[in-house]
C-alpha cells in the first residue's frame, strides 16, 4: 500500500465500504446463526440488552462507513481530532484482530468450510482496515511534523 494522501484516501474510503458491508453482514446474522433461538432460553433482560448492544454496533458501523466514506481526506489532515480518531480505531480494531484469534474458539469454525473462509475474510478485514488506519496516522503525523 502507498503513503501518498490522494491513494491512502482510496484506501479509507475502501475502508468505509468494508464497514457498510459488516452492516448488512450483522442485519443477517441473527438469522444465520439462530440468534432467536438462543436467545429465548435467556433472561428477558439479557436479551434485551443483547439486541439493544446489537443495535448499538450496527448504528457504529453505519456511522464509521459514513465517517471513512465522507470524511477520508479529514484524516489524513493534521490535527489533534483527526490523530485521536485515527489512534482509537486502530485500537478497536486492532483488538477486533486479536480477539478473532485468541478469543474465539477454533472449534467454531475449524472443519466448515464457510465459516473457515468467514474467519479468514475477517482476519484480512481487519488486518487491512487497521493497517489502512495506521498508515493514515503515520501519514497524518509526519505531515504535522513537516
Amino acid at each position: 500500500m502507498t503513503l501518498e494522501p490522494a491513494s491512502l484516501a482510496l484506501h479509507l474510503r475502501a475502508v468505509g465500504l468494508i464497514m457498510a458491508g459488516l452492516v448488512a453482514v450483522n442485519v443477517c446474522v441473527p438469522g444465520r446463526l439462530g440468534w432467536k433461538e438462543d436467545l429465548a432460553r435467556v433472561s428477558p433482560l439479557n436479551r434485551q440488552i443483547f439486541v439493544a448492544h446489537t443495535v448499538f454496533l450496527i448504528l457504529l458501523l453505519a456511522l464509521l462507513a459514513a465517517l471513512f466514506l465522507a470524511c477520508a481526506d479529514a484524516l489524513l489532515e493534521p490535527g489533534r481530532l483527526s490523530r485521536a480518531v485515527l489512534s482509537g480505531l486502530i485500537a478497536f480494531w486492532g483488538l477486533r484482530m486479536l480477539m478473532q484469534w485468541f478469543f474465539y474458539s477454533p472449534a467454531h469454525w475449524r472443519g466448515d468450510r464457510f465459516r473457515t473462509l468467514a474467519h479468514g475474510v475477517f482476519s484480512l478485514a481487519w488486518i487491512y482496515v487497521t493497517g489502512v488506519c495506521a498508515s493514515a496516522l503515520w501519514v497524518n503525523l509526519h505531515a504535522a511534523a513537516r
